[in-house]
């Protein structure tokens, strides 16, 4: 038996689940996300718990049986908490402001970069005083969000040498040592 597959997932108040033609669709509070899922996998819904379960011990089977379990998890978790990102840009002169769903980011290149965030994820942007300026992210998509992160992130990684770029708040970024501490 998987062993992630077979816990079972609590379902909050003001959360329904659905499951129609392979599809679940889960809403709450914060949205509605949808997967489609294998239809070997079945869900069983009583007293406020999913359980989900499979026919047999196929591999492929056993696989998706913790895969589906965790992204149903993380659909739950999503509509009624929501999931929270926060990206910190370090280095001198490194700013960001939102307009909409549009960043500008000043990153150090000869040009801003001007990033479009999807409808489904809410940002917004801080800038204080000798501190390094954050992007705080927010969506009911744990991979969509992921996904954002990861492409702003992309636009400056952190480099091991001075630690610039972009990173996420409480990122421990493994520093180097220049070519002079060699000798």
């Amino acid at each position: 038996m998987s062993r992630i597959g077979k816990l079972p997932i609590q379902i909050p108040a003001g959360v329904t689940i659905t499951y129609k033609d392979d599809l679940v669709t889960v809403k709450g509070p914060k949205g509605e996300l949808k997967q489609q899922i294998n239809p070997d996998i079945k869900l069983n819904i009583e007293d406020g718990v999913l359980n989900l379960s499979r026919p047999n011990d196929e591999r492929i089977l056993r696989a998706q049986h913790g895969l589906y379990r965790s992204l149903i998890n993380n659909m739950v978790i999503g509509v009624s908490e929501g999931y929270k990102k926060q990206l910190e840009l370090v280095g001198v002169g490194y700013r960001v402001t939102n307009s909409g769903q549009t960043l500008e980011l000043s990153l150090g290149y000869t040009h801003a970069i001007h990033f479009q965030l999807p409808d489904e994820v809410k940002v917004e942007t801080k800038t204080e005083r000798n501190k390094s300026p954050l992007i705080i992210l927010e969506s009911a998509d744990k991979q969509l969000i992921g996904q954002v992160c990861a492409k702003i992130r992309s636009f400056r990684k952190p480099e091991p040498y001075k630690g610039k770029g972009i990173k996420f708040t409480g990122e421990i970024i493994r520093r180097k040592s220049g070519k002079s501490a060699g000798k």
